[in-house]
Formats: C-alpha cells, sequence, structure tokens
C-alpha cells in the first residue's frame, strides 16, 4: 500500500513539473480604441549635454563590467544624433550600430525599445516592424529631464534583457 502511495505522488509531482506553466498575458490592447489623451507624449527638449551624457555612459560601463558583460552603449540627443559612445574590450562588431540604433528609436518614438518588443513580441502587432527605424528590442530608454526628452541610451552587446540591465543605470543618472 505504502509503495501505490509512493507512486501516485511521484508520478503526480512528475505530472505537475512536466506541465508548462501557462502565463497570464496582458490583454491586448483594442486597435479601434480611441484613447483620450496622447500616449508618450513627452516633448522635445533641449538636447543632452556631453557631461550628462559621459555620466550617463559611465553608469551603464560600471553595471555591465560589475556583471562581466562586454557591451557597446550609446547617448543620442533629443533629436536623435549621437552624443557620446562606448564599446568595451570583447563587445560584439554589430552591436556597435545596434546600440545607436536602440537610443535613436527610444528618442524618436518618445518609449523605451521595450514597449516596441512588446507590442510584437506579447501582442502580435507585427504592422510595428513595418515602421521607419523600430528596433522591436529591449535596450533602447528615453532620457527625460523636467518632463522633456533630451536624449536616450541605447545598449547592445548581449540578451534584450541584458541590454536592458545595462542601460537602466545610465538612464537612472537622468530620469528621476
Amino acid at each position: 500500500m505504502k509503495f501505490r502511495i509512493l507512486s501516485a505522488v511521484t508520478f503526480a509531482a512528475a505530472l505537475i513539473m512536466t506541465v508548462p506553466a501557462v502565463a497570464q498575458q496582458p490583454a491586448a490592447p483594442n486597435l479601434d480604441d480611441v484613447p483620450e489623451k496622447m500616449p508618450f507624449a513627452n516633448p522635445y527638449g533641449p538636447p543632452i549635454t556631453l557631461e550628462r551624457a559621459d555620466a550617463a555612459l559611465a553608469a551603464a560601463v560600471a553595471e555591465a563590467k560589475k556583471r562581466g558583460w562586454a557591451m557597446n552603449m550609446a547617448v543620442v540627443d533629443s533629436g536623435g544624433n549621437l552624443v557620446a559612445f562606448k564599446r568595451m574590450d570583447g563587445a560584439q562588431l554589430a552591436s556597435i550600430s545596434i546600440s545607436e540604433h536602440k537610443a535613436r528609436a527610444a528618442v524618436k518614438y518618445r518609449r523605451e525599445t521595450k514597449a516596441l518588443e512588446n507590442a510584437v513580441q506579447k501582442f502580435g502587432f507585427n504592422y510595428i516592424l513595418t515602421l521607419d527605424d523600430v528596433v522591436a528590442s529591449r535596450g533602447g530608454i528615453p532620457l527625460i529631464e523636467d518632463g522633456k526628452i533630451i536624449g536616450a541610451i541605447g545598449c547592445s552587446g548581449g540578451t534584450g534583457s541584458q541590454d536592458e540591465a545595462t542601460c537602466l543605470p545610465g538612464a537612472a543618472t537622468v530620469n528621476k
């Protein structure tokens, strides 16, 4: 009898372990809804200074070093123009332009590139990929001061989540 009970418990535990967890997906927004307010409507402000861009990159480099990641990081101004860039030793070459592109997309679309990633990955809004200069991958974050976008930071070289984790401390030097 003990063997049967033990077998049943073992079987039930194995069954639970093999059934994939179904994550609760957020409901897709209805594209026909007309929002009362314009989303992502932060106005553009004066361009970020070189000093502030360097401070943001220093924080991002420190985070990447702490985690042992070789990354590329770019800061653009409120017009999407490159202000400062860092390439860590060993960072992949393809990520040089990707980091700049993520920063430019974050400025142009006035939102984190993670929002573009979510639109495609979570909601299936593949039309997003037809828009000019979209990067549907996290790692681009607008830099907002006094409610105005003064630039953006973009990071690339790892997974999307690593890129984002590298950018966050850099963005925090401006975004309070």
